[in-house]
């Protein structure tokens, strides 16, 4: 979500949440219930900044107000993006943006050792007053000192009660953004925010279980799922089951920062229940819910 050299200045955020709206359009005109998540790395990485730079002044947002912020703020853009391109085609429909809390267990061993790298590199004297205000940051050599945080796994979506009510009631629902907000529960059952980030694309494949859809669609910049990405053999993967996909993550085709992920949460997804999950571009995301575009993720490949 933001420009092709990635600019996030507001109008480039605007413009190609835009892009995505009218993509997005397309499948509810359809006639599908949609649900939809996004991610917030950019939109998070201002406000770290912002942190950053009036850390003398005032104390810096925690991790999880950034997450919850951002839900509000992509939220608010996507659906007024979102209304006009339905209004586009003559489709009438509500929309709604629901701030998401995902439970994590506080004992996950990753928050015992944080290696999940977010925001931008500072230098030793600049990263120090980050440090003394409680965070976690890392020398990586020449390009500086960078943030860290635990990245643990999600349990379960807790608002999606509130996402089924609303998808009940003819919304196209925005939820989970960012992965959704990580919260534990304390030992006298209250909730609390930590500082922590989910995979977006994990957090996704568990909404979706959680509210019985048939189909995720992980939406990316490629038209496919590709092994020997950049070697003279690379080739698209277009219909697979579990068991080979996992086969290929773990000959290590797939990077740890990008499609890794997304081809785990597609695994996940169908392992669980969907009925497949279609990794593809966001241009593509109505021609993969009709089932003739990107890397297919087919269950029945594996009962054959």
């Amino acid at each position: 979500m933001t420009a092709p050299g990635g600019g996030a200045r507001p109008e480039d955020q605007i413009a190609a949440i835009g892009m995505a709206a009218r993509r997005i359009a397309e499948v509810v005109a359809a006639g599908h219930d949609v649900v939809i998540t996004h991610g917030n790395g950019p939109q998070v990485g201002n406000i770290l900044v912002k942190n950053e730079i009036a850390a003398s002044v005032v104390p810096p947002v925690p991790l999880d107000w950034c997450g919850a912020q951002t839900q509000g703020t992509v939220g608010f853009v996507l659906l007024n993006a979102l209304e006009r391109s339905l209004a586009d085609r003559g489709v009438d429909k509500p929309t709604a943006a629901v701030v998401t809390r995902t439970l994590v267990d506080v004992s996950d061993p990753a928050f015992a050792q944080p290696t999940k790298p977010i925001g931008r590199y500072l230098p030793a004297e600049e990263a120090r007053v980050m440090i003394e205000h409680g965070q976690s940051w890392q020398d990586r050599g020449e390009r500086g000192w960078r943030r860290v945080v635990a990245s643990p796994e999600p349990l379960a979506v807790l608002d999606a009660p509130v996402i089924a009510g609303l998808l009940r009631a003819g919304f196209v629902v925005v939820g989970a953004g960012g992965g959704g907000v990580p919260v534990v529960r304390d030992s006298d059952g209250t909730l609390r925010g930590v500082e922590a980030v989910i995979d977006k694309d994990f957090a996704a494949a568990l909404l979706g279980r959680t509210l019985d859809v048939d189909l995720l669609v992980i939406a990316t910049d490629v038209d496919h799922v590709v092994l020997g990405f950049g070697s003279p053999t690379e080739h698209p993967l277009h219909r697979v089951g579990v068991e080979e996909l996992r086969k290929y993550a773990e000959e290590g085709h797939f990077g740890s920062g990008s499609m890794g992920p997304k081809v785990e949460a597609a695994c996940r997804f169908v392992e669980t229940g969907g009925a497949r999950t279609v990794i593809t571009s966001l241009q593509r995301i109505a021609d993969a819910v009709a089932g003739t575009a990107g890397t297919i993720v087919d269950p029945e490949i594996d009962r054959r």
